[in-house]
């Protein structure tokens, strides 16, 4: 009799609790796996993107050409050719020196003539 009453007073309550915790446990394992990392990079935002299709579109890239065939070539095209718009401009303001002249060169000019 006692082995009974023990039973229903102690064991089967605890059984279901641990059930219980164990269901409630995964469920919010799950829902942890399911929420989001923080971007690590902030958002780009329509101002940006509209300067960059700007950008682009100065260097000859035309949007509204639509899907025939080469899309990947041309926007990499123009993204090549506005970088090379963006290297004149720092090579402008630097003073049109692009990268100072090696040792090699500076030591010839430096000896004198025999």
């Amino acid at each position: 009799m006692k082995s009974n009453s023990l039973n229903r007073l102690f064991v089967l309550p605890m059984r279901g609790s641990l059930i219980v915790s164990t269901a409630w446990m995964a469920t919010s394992v799950c829902v942890y796996a399911q929420t989001p990392p923080a971007p690590a990079t902030h958002q780009v935002t329509r101002a940006q993107v509209r300067h960059e299709l700007e950008e682009l579109e100065s260097v000859g890239y035309n949007p509204s050409q639509g899907d025939n065939g080469d899309y990947p070539a041309d926007i990499q095209a123009a993204e090549q050719r506005l970088e090379a718009k963006h290297q004149a401009q720092r090579n402008a303001l630097t003073g049109g020196n692009p990268a100072a002249p090696t040792g090699d060169s500076q030591t010839a000019q430096t000896k004198p003539a025999p």
